[in-house]
């Protein structure tokens, strides 16, 4: 229920989000992701660790990734694919969107801290990319 009420409301968190980005900034959102690297890594090479890499996520269909088994049901069983837009939603309140995930993070709930962790994301995939 909730997904679906969170993918009808894309369109204006988009436009939101957009404007975060101008904004964003990926060195601060690089120091904002210290603790998510209790779990993940956003670098490729590093691969998963008890979460899913998080490199290149974004155009990744949630809960596919190939190598890591610790998917809940619910990300299992999900058929979208990641944006920043659903990145954004999920960094606010992750269980509101997955109530089975094991993500142990209660959430970001700073709208310009969830864009700077984007930026970072973006700029670590770009980088990736490149290599």
């Amino acid at each position: 229920m909730f997904l679906g009420l969170l993918l009808a409301s894309l369109p204006a968190l988009g436009s939101e989000l957009e404007a975060r980005l101008a904004l964003a900034d990926a060195d601060r959102g690089r120091l904002l992701f210290g603790p998510c690297r209790t779990c993940h890594y956003p670098e490729a090479f590093m691969g998963h660790n008890t979460g899913p890499n998080l490199s290149g996520i974004f155009g990744k269909v949630a809960g596919k990734q190939a190598g890591f088994e610790f998917y809940s049901e619910g990300f299992k069983a999900a058929e979208f694919v990641w944006t920043p837009q659903l990145m954004y939603a999920w960094l606010e309140n992750p269980m509101a969107m997955f109530p089975d995930s094991r993500m142990m993070s209660l959430g970001v709930p700073d709208a310009q801290s969830r864009a700077d962790l984007i930026a970072f994301l973006l700029e670590a995939t770009d980088r990736d990319a490149r290599r």
